[in-house]
């Protein structure tokens, strides 16, 4: 390979992980401007704002960002309002899918949504279609070198989590309403994890094929390349050895 398309090539990877970051960066910033809107700027009172704040530090955004954020929702930006928006539906295999997004425009972001499951064999249902198949938990995860597995399990545990996972990063699972107690019991003996959210996490898995784990991907980064949507989550297990 010739030095000018070598170049060629790592400026295109440099092209493509910059416009991740920055909506990754949109994501977060649109998921601050309503936490704050909903319970005001200071995170010592706003549960939510403080979670958005720990993931705009876990992904390294810059507070220029995070202060822009802010100041929008406390009034730099009145005609913009966003809406917390849930869709479910099934995916190809079977596979039960919910996607939770943030949007100014439901006339927008559910067609779009739905054009989406359709164009990859999935079709979006109503809501509580699929939920009943997933568990509505806390969510925190730390990186694998902050602690050894029985230190962090028995901090884990001690703080009122019910589970506790470990694949390269440690996944706490805890009650709902718990989340924010165990989080900032967390905090205090390994620091900021990467995330602290309320999650979904499904009862069962459905296996899929290495074909249909293709497309359920490509439907997955279709939805989660919308800029209204702040995650999607669905109850796949994948084939054996299977690389993404």
């Amino acid at each position: 390979m010739s030095g000018h398309s070598q170049f060629k090539n790592i400026m295109y990877r440099k092209g493509v992980q910059d416009a991740r970051r920055a909506k990754t960066f949109s994501k977060i910033s649109r998921e601050i401007t309503v936490a704050v809107k909903e319970g005001g700027a200071d995170p010592e009172s706003n549960a939510r704002l403080r979670s958005a704040l720990l993931s705009a530090r876990s992904e390294n955004m810059p507070k220029d960002n995070v202060d822009r954020a802010i100041k929008k929702a406390q009034g730099g930006d009145a005609t913009v309002e966003y809406q917390s928006v849930r869709y479910e539906g099934y995916g190809p295999g079977g596979v039960a899918i919910i996607v939770e997004g943030l949007t100014d425009n439901k006339n927008r972001t559910a067609p779009e949504v739905r054009s989406a499951f359709a164009k990859f064999g999935g079709s979006l249902g109503e809501i509580n279609s699929v939920s009943f198949q997933f568990d509505r938990v806390g969510y925190i995860s730390y990186q694998g070198n902050v602690a050894s597995e029985e230190e962090m399990f028995e901090v884990a545990i001690e703080a009122g989590a019910r589970d506790l996972f470990n694949d390269d990063n440690f996944e706490i699972i805890c009650s709902m309403d718990q989340l924010f107690f165990v989080r900032d019991r967390l905090i205090k003996k390994f620091g900021d994890p990467l995330e602290a959210k309320v999650a979904w996490i499904p009862k069962n898995t459905v296996d899929v094929s290495e074909d249909v784990a293709k497309t359920l991907f490509k439907l997955i980064e279709t939805l989660e390349d919308n800029d209204d949507v702040q995650f999607v989550v669905a109850n796949y297990s994948l084939p054996k050895g299977f690389l993404p």
